[in-house]
């Protein structure tokens, strides 16, 4: 057996959070981008727009939050405020909010209905808030700006119960002449952990990483343990540490290879930093009656639920309410035709009740069968001996399937780096999918065949491998 390198140990211990853990559970949930801009037609406002514009006259976050339930999401994140600086609840930071429209007469509060929607519907609630603010006057004065951000987060955090999510974006434009702020982070962070310890920091912060792109496309290989310097917050952390390994003068959140051992061997400092894919429904982020017609079809929302969902990532898909409040009936129908066919796809799992069996386990509490236990703790171990070894999925029948899912046990780290997955076809092992990192999910899809037996290899793991869920569709 050969010796692993300890990097590749360094790599193998480093685990998720218990919040990032109940994150990654979600896998699929909705951006509501409304504000402002939803009444001026625009994409980023200027902070000077009238807040009188703002008039959802039939605002119905329940239609918005159901919907989204019948499309088979868990969550929702609102965009409490974007970068104009419009506030959609009564906030005492500002002048520049709901309370200062006419709707509702000056009582209206957007980010309270659409957290008592997600309660009614079961859904988790998570709020973007843009450090970038054109309208605030101590935009760009350091510390000024940093306590009003600070005030700003400290309602969302307190007046609307549980968060699932603060998700933050690294804008960061110039304030009245010319003033830049340098955000500071470690108090945003601070703040959000003492109030809600719970609730992820996402895009800039420590707990779920952008995927580098808003078209939907995830990687090849989706690790979640990369270098530190994919953090900001881990940036921070590391500057004043003698011993953390140099960034890179560029650092490239596109790049094509985040992970591998190649990659990792250049760092000693690792983190757990999974991806999140952001994309619009739409071509637009906020609604625009002219983008009606680029609403996605079912084709294009399935492909992208299968490349980030079934690829070790989560899909943030972005769906933007109209002017009256509502979200508009070509959205509406492409969601429920997305959950109608998600609901077709995933309606029986046919591994239920099957055997499993292996060529090597840790133990008799860690052996194949364990991959078709619903309980999370229950798992396959394959000791200290992972490459090339061998499960078998036996239906007892023949049945008609076109998808394996699998998901290691994350508690114990991302281990797996090459598996192949292979059916029993006329007495032979016909290769179906060969691929790299399996992490929470890997939906592997496949032509339709009717088949009985499935085998799993794995060809390479860093200290030894796990596997959590198996199912057949």
């Amino acid at each position: 057996m050969k010796a692993t390198p300890d990097y590749v140990k360094y790599a193998a211990s480093i685990v998720p959070s218990e919040r990032q853990l109940q994150w990654q559970q979600l896998e699929f949930y909705a951006f509501f981008h409304f504000g402002i801009n939803t009444f001026t037609d625009s994409e980023w406002g200027n902070g000077n727009e009238d807040p009188d514009l703002f008039q959802p006259e039939k605002l119905d976050c329940r239609q918005w939050v159901k919907t989204c339930k019948l499309a088979g999401m868990r969550g929702v994140i609102l965009t409490a405020k974007h970068h104009d600086g419009f506030c959609l609840w009564q906030t005492k930071t500002t002048d520049f909010s709901v309370a200062a429209s006419s709707w509702r007469g000056g009582r209206g509060d957007v980010v309270a209905e659409c957290a008592a929607a997600c309660r009614e519907f079961g859904l988790q609630f998570g709020v973007y808030l843009s450090p970038w603010d054109r309208h605030e006057e101590t935009y760009g004065t350091g510390v000024a700006y940093d306590a009003y951000y600070l005030a700003q987060l400290r309602e969302l955090l307190t007046g609307y119960g549980p968060l699932f999510c603060v998700w933050m974006d690294g804008a960061c434009g110039e304030g009245p002449n010319g003033r830049k702020q340098h955000y500071d982070w470690e108090s945003y962070y601070a703040l959000i952990r003492k109030l809600q310890p719970n609730t992820v920091i996402s895009i800039s912060g420590p707990d779920v990483r952008w995927c580098g792109n808003e078209a939907g496309v995830c990687r090849k290989s989706e690790w979640s343990v990369v270098p530190y310097w994919h953090s900001e917050a881990s940036r921070i952390a590391a500057a004043s540490q003698k011993d953390a390994t140099k960034p890179p003068k560029k650092i490239n959140p596109t790049a094509l290879d985040l992970g591998s051992r190649k990659v990792i061997k250049r760092c000693n400092q690792l983190i757990w930093y999974p991806a999140e894919v952001d994309v619009s429904i739409r071509k637009g982020w906020f609604y625009h009656a002219a983008e009606d017609h680029t609403v996605k079809t079912l084709d294009k929302l399935l492909t992208l639920y299968y490349n980030s969902v079934g690829a070790n990532a989560s899909l943030l898909l972005n769906i933007p309410p109209s002017p009256e409040g509502t979200l508009h009936e070509r959205d509406v129908e492409a969601l429920l035709n997305l959950g109608a066919q998600l609901s077709i796809d995933f309606n029986e799992n046919l591994a239920e009740g099957s055997v499993v069996t292996d060529d090597r386990h840790l133990d008799d509490a860690h052996t194949g069968q364990q991959t078709l236990d619903p309980d999370p703790e229950a798992y396959w171990h394959s000791g200290d001996n992972p490459d090339g070894a061998t499960l078998i999925l036996d239906l007892g029948e023949e049945f008609d399937i076109d998808k394996i899912v699998l998901g290691e046990h994350l508690r114990t780290g991302q281990q797996i780096e090459a598996f192949s997955l292979y059916a029993e076809l006329d007495g032979k092992w016909k290769r179906l999918c060969k691929g790299t990192v399996i992490g929470h999910k890997r939906i592997c899809r496949f032509q339709e065949i009717r088949v009985r037996r499935f085998k799993l290899v794995i060809e390479q793991a860093r200290c030894f491998a796990t596997l959590r869920t198996w199912e057949a569709y």
